[in-house]
């Protein structure tokens, strides 16, 4: 992984963020997966006990939601506009409660696009 998809992901994540797209910690992500809602799960790698988020993986490819791991959760954390460090965030291409503008919409969509894929491709060539 280099540190291109990672500026990529930071900044989807910030994008999502503000745009109220974003689902942080494990209880919120777990929760948003079982309603239905579709997305990208971002996941820290430094967790311990890695016990808390060894299910959220599992979930995510039962609800054929793409996830991808970052190396820290002080990062993700960072980039979602928090201080508490985050476990894992889960990114929306559309906000749960609410309404957001149209271009707005089209360029968080446009970001999301390009992660996705690059995720798929980067898992595609793993096996």
């Amino acid at each position: 992984m280099g540190s291109d998809s990672e500026t990529e992901r930071s900044n989807l994540v910030r994008k999502a963020s503000e745009s109220k797209c974003l689902k942080r910690g494990v209880k919120e992500v777990v929760k948003s997966i079982r309603r239905g809602h579709k997305g990208l799960c971002i996941i820290a790698g430094n967790i311990s006990p890695i016990d808390v988020i060894t299910h959220v993986p599992i979930l995510c490819e039962e609800s054929d939601i793409p996830y991808v791991y970052v190396t820290s959760k002080e990062e993700l954390a960072s980039a979602g506009a928090t201080k508490r460090p985050t476990c894992c965030v889960l990114v929306l291409t559309k906000p749960t409660k609410g309404e957001m503008g149209k271009e707005d919409q089209e360029k968080l969509k446009a970001d999301y696009d390009q992660v996705v894929s690059d995720v798929s491709e980067l898992t595609s060539s793993l096996f």
